[in-house]
Order: C-alpha cells, then sequence, then structure tokens
C-alpha cells in the first residue's frame, strides 16, 4: 500500500489542476462581493454557504464520526486557513488588480517550507535556502513595482501588498498545522469543520459589519459561487492532495493559480498584465519551486520518502 503523500503523480494531477482553475477564481468573485459586501461580510457568507453546502454531502458519505471525534483542530484550522487569509485577500483585491494578489499568493509554498522547518524540523539544505532568499527577493522587487499597476486605490497598495503576504503566511502555516493535527481525518470532515469554524468565528463580524444597502444579484452570484465552487468544492480537492500528494505539493497548486487568475482578472475587469509582473512571477515561481524540493541538485538521490 503506497504511504500517504507519495501516490503516483498520475492520480493526483487531474485534482490539483482543477484547484488551481477553482482558486483562481476566487480573486475574481472575492473582488466582485467585497466592492458591494465588505470584505469582512463577504468572507463570513462564503465560508457560512460552503459548511452548509458541504455539511449534508458529510452527512451521507458518513464522515460526521471523524468531526465529532476531532472538531476542535478541525475547526481551528477552519481559522488559520479560512477566517483569516480569506479576510485579509478580501480587502486587498479592493485594492490592487487581481492577478498581482495571485502572484503574491504564490509565496504560501515559501512561508510553508519556513514553516515545516520551524515547527516540524523539516531539512531545508542550501539550495532550498537560495530558493528561499530568490523567493522573497521577487515578491520585494514586485512590490517595489506595484503602486503603478494596480488599478485600484493606489494609495493603499503597500498594505493590501502586506495583507496578501499575511495571508499566505496563514496558509502556509496552516499546512504544517493539518499535516500534525489532522492527518489520517477524512477530507471531507476536515473542509466540512473547518468552514462551520470559519464562520462561527465570523459570525458577529459579519452581522456588524453587514452593508445598509442590500447588494445587487452580481454580488450575490459572485459569493453562491465562491462558496460552492472556490471554497466547498475546492477544500475537499485541497485536504485530498494533502492525504495524496504531501503538504508541500498540495501548496505548490499556488504555481499555476495566479495563470488562471491573470487571466480570468484580464477577461473580466480589463486588468492589465505588465512585463513587469511577469518576470516577478516567474522569480517567485522559481524560488518557490527551489525551496519546496520540487528542484533538486544532482547530490544525492532521492530516498524512497522523498519520490513522488
Amino acid at each position: 500500500m503506497t504511504p500517504p503523500g507519495q501516490q503516483p503523480v498520475s492520480s493526483w494531477i487531474a485534482e490539483f489542476i482543477l484547484l488551481a482553475a477553482l482558486w483562481g477564481a476566487s480573486f475574481l468573485f472575492m473582488r466582485m462581493g467585497a466592492s458591494e459586501f465588505g470584505p469582512l461580510p463577504m468572507v463570513g457568507l462564503r465560508v457560512g454557504l460552503a459548511a452548509v453546502f458541504l455539511w449534508p454531502i458529510m452527512l451521507r458519505q458518513g464522515d460526521y464520526p471523524a468531526f465529532r471525534q476531532h472538531w476542535r483542530p478541525i475547526m481551528l484550522a477552519g481559522i488559520i486557513n479560512s477566517a483569516i487569509p480569506f479576510a485579509l485577500f478580501g480587502w486587498a483585491v479592493l485594492h490592487i488588480q487581481t492577478g498581482l494578489a495571485s502572484i503574491l499568493n504564490a509565496t504560501v509554498p515559501l512561508f510553508g517550507a519556513l514553516v515545516a522547518w520551524l515547527w516540524l524540523g523539516d531539512r531545508i539544505n542550501r539550495l532550498r535556502w537560495v530558493g528561499l532568499a530568490l523567493g522573497f527577493v521577487g515578491v520585494a522587487l514586485l512590490a517595489w513595482r506595484a503602486p503603478a499597476g494596480t488599478g485600484f486605490k493606489t494609495d493603499s497598495a503597500a498594505w493590501a501588498i502586506g495583507a496578501c503576504l499575511l495571508a499566505s503566511a496563514f496558509y502556509g502555516l496552516s499546512a504544517s498545522f493539518a499535516r500534525r493535527h489532522l492527518t489520517g481525518i477524512p477530507p471531507l470532515a476536515t473542509a466540512t469543520g473547518s468552514q462551520l469554524g470559519a464562520a462561527l468565528g465570523l459570525a458577529l463580524p459579519t452581522l456588524w459589519l453587514w452593508p445598509a444597502q442590500m447588494p445587487g444579484l452580481r454580488a450575490w452570484g459572485a459569493i453562491v459561487a465562491i462558496a460552492v465552487l472556490c471554497t466547498g468544492i475546492a477544500y475537499i480537492l485541497y485536504f485530498r492532495l494533502i492525504a495524496s500528494a504531501g503538504p508541500s505539493r498540495a501548496l505548490a497548486v499556488t504555481f499555476i493559480t495566479p495563470v488562471f487568475a491573470v487571466l480570468y482578472g484580464a477577461l473580466f475587469l480589463g486588468e492589465t498584465i505588465t512585463p513587469w509582473m511577469i518576470g516577478c512571477a516567474l522569480v517567485i515561481v522559481c524560488g518557490t519551486m527551489l525551496s519546496t524540493g520540487l528542484i533538486r541538485g544532482r547530490a544525492v538521490p532521492a530516498t524512497t520518502a522523498e519520490r513522488a
């Protein structure tokens, strides 16, 4: 039997690409929803509707006992992996292009590698340290030139970039948290419970900041899409990938997500794509691939635990 995290690539690559396409669309829907609901009510609705969507599926699949047994770490994962980063990105996309936010989201594996090193004792060799440095250099270069191409409220671009990086750090933290506390729990129980935890954590801010004027159908449609497609279904895929491909490869979905996000932003929001953004994105992706061990030197043959 193949151990968890070591399934062959052919068994999870289709889900990997689908997840990238769904999460790429989430930046578009966040922009559409937050512009009328506001960031926190948008996120509260997102995770609340996702929990409602997932709950009967979890019950039908018979995964409720697993949730009941492990509800504390599962619901805490929802705060770390959903409530906080969703809110940060929801605010950020009101001030910078969705494509730029998605490129910054590609730093998630960089933070994931650092957290895994500090918390789980994962080994980081010299080549991976070079990758970490290269990735953060790419972020610094992107942030340096970002205000010229943000497309929205450029005076808040620096804060929005910081919010995106903080959100990415929480995503990186959540991957190690899942590896430490959620291994062996059915993905559907984890996905459902985490969204329920996020919804409960955001219930009061959602009610307190609810917009005075009822948002239109376009904004409601964006909320439903981001809740069902980009959250409910996407998180089932994400936790399945952690189990089958491993945390590092699951986080690497953020390499592909900006491709879809930039495409959606250009098609539906009229956002521009600058050569500087593309160049910095390539630097970030190269650094991230080095830092996560997806690109290795010739030094030592991979051990059984390192092979996909």
